[in-house]
């Protein structure tokens, strides 16, 4: 049986290679949509598609087109869409009889531009349609999960980032760490926030300011919490300054912050880099709310605690010398062990016999902000609580008791000489 060869345009092949080569959907389900696309068109033309058979194939990008009908005597066609005459058919093939079947291949170019128009449209609309939902079905049961992508495009009020699979992410602005810089083409990582659906166009929103994304981080860097022998059971950030985190263990033989800190806080440097320099405080966790927000508070030292347990509300009363302490620089201490605790916190001075502080000194843990909190521990460990005590103390024995590379030792000493200098 002769068959005509099937004259597509250009532009119709080019259509299906990009389906083919850049969309993110599986074979089958793109053949079974084009198969769609070509029956939808075909019953608008011949009232039905039913007589038809529809071959794609989108590893080559092309198709075929065949119309059965029946050979019928001359005269007798009553459905020119699903019989033919005799005289007709024995032009395809000279040997057919009434009766018989006949496939003839049909050129689908012959249809006209508005049915490939029609075509072309009803295709792309599909498959947009599909690229949503798989979009959607790969997402939306991984929020809270840490991602990798690469920024593609920059904007005021967000970023975008692409996938390995080239799907589009979106890291808005408020969820972006304020010293954050972006550049296309740079990998960046976070916690998938949440995967919106409006009208079937799903958006997929990350987040680096989210405490789930340091929870993340904190999981995949510490093997105690991985394995369940340490709990995070609180997170208060404010993003790319400071950060708490309350910790637990069940199991008496692991301290759980230095689990989490590691030597030297060695488990938290990479954090803290990808944090842009998050200042990090890792404190027990416990049901003891008075003992909690003493915690929470540090390193201030608490006289006295009132608490307000049906409206959440803590007065803490500590000697004149701790308050700046409690607070903090710029009030984060107070504001993070608040958000920490989920109490509100009032700090009062708890005036004694003699509350005069010695104002020209300042104690170690308020330069948290520019030293790392471990470091600062460590100096703390040999008796030295006040800047002044450490500019005052030998390098050698900062150097030797405290355990610190002498490099360390002369930053801290550096920010602690232009605290007094300023």
């Amino acid at each position: 049986m002769a068959k005509k060869e099937v004259i597509l345009q250009p532009n119709m092949i080019e259509t299906f290679k990009e389906f083919k080569d850049t969309k993110n959907i599986d074979r089958t389900t793109l053949v079974s949509v084009l198969e769609e696309s070509f029956r939808n068109v075909i019953a608008k033309i011949f009232g039905s598609d039913e007589n038809f058979d529809v071959i794609v194939n989108p590893d080559k990008g092309d198709f075929e087109i065949y119309r059965n009908r029946v050979v019928v005597a001359d005269g007798e066609v009553t459905d020119e869409n699903k019989e033919i005459a005799l005289t007709e058919a024995q032009k395809i093939e000279a040997d057919y009889e009434v009766g018989e079947d006949v496939s003839e291949r049909v050129d689908f170019a012959k249809f006209g531009r508005r049915a490939i128009l029609n075509l072309r449209q009803t295709l792309a609309s599909k498959i947009l349609e599909l690229e949503h939902d798989s979009l959607y079905s790969k997402y939306k049961d991984r929020v809270g999960e840490i991602i990798s992508g690469e920024v593609y495009q920059t904007w005021k009020r967000e970023v975008l980032i692409v996938d390995d699979e080239n799907n589009e992410l979106i890291l808005p602005k408020a969820e972006q760490i304020p010293q954050d810089q972006y550049r296309k083409g740079e990998t960046v990582k976070a916690v998938i926030q949440r995967v919106d659906n409006e009208n079937n166009n799903p958006k997929i929103i990350l987040s680096r300011t989210s405490p789930l994304f340091l929870q993340r981080l904190l999981e995949a860097e510490v093997p105690e919490i991985a394995e369940g022998q340490v709990t995070i059971r609180r997170i208060a950030r404010l993003p790319g300054e400071r950060a708490k985190i309350a910790v637990e263990s069940f199991d008496e033989r692991i301290d759980p912050v230095g689990a989490c800190v590691g030597v030297k806080g060695s488990r938290v440097h990479g954090i803290v880099r990808e944090l842009c320099n998050e200042n990090l405080d890792v404190i027990n966790y416990t049901a003891n709310t008075k003992l909690f927000i003493q915690r929470a508070l540090a390193p201030a030292r608490i006289n006295s605690i009132v608490l307000d347990d049906e409206n959440h509300k803590a007065e803490v009363y500590l000697s004149p010398e701790e308050v700046s302490l409690a607070i903090g620089r710029g009030g984060q201490n107070i504001k993070l062990a608040s958000m920490l605790t989920e109490y509100t916190i009032d700090v009062f001075r708890d005036l004694g016999e003699d509350g005069n502080v010695d104002s020209d000194d300042i104690y170690l843990d308020e330069f948290n902000d520019e030293i790392d909190q471990w470091v600062l521990d460590a100096i703390k460990g040999i008796g030295l609580d006040t800047a002044k005590a450490v500019l005052n103390a030998p390098r050698e024995m900062l150097i030797s008791k405290a355990d610190l590379e002498e490099e360390t030792v002369d930053q801290v000493l550096e920010v602690l000489r232009a605290e007094f200098e300023q």
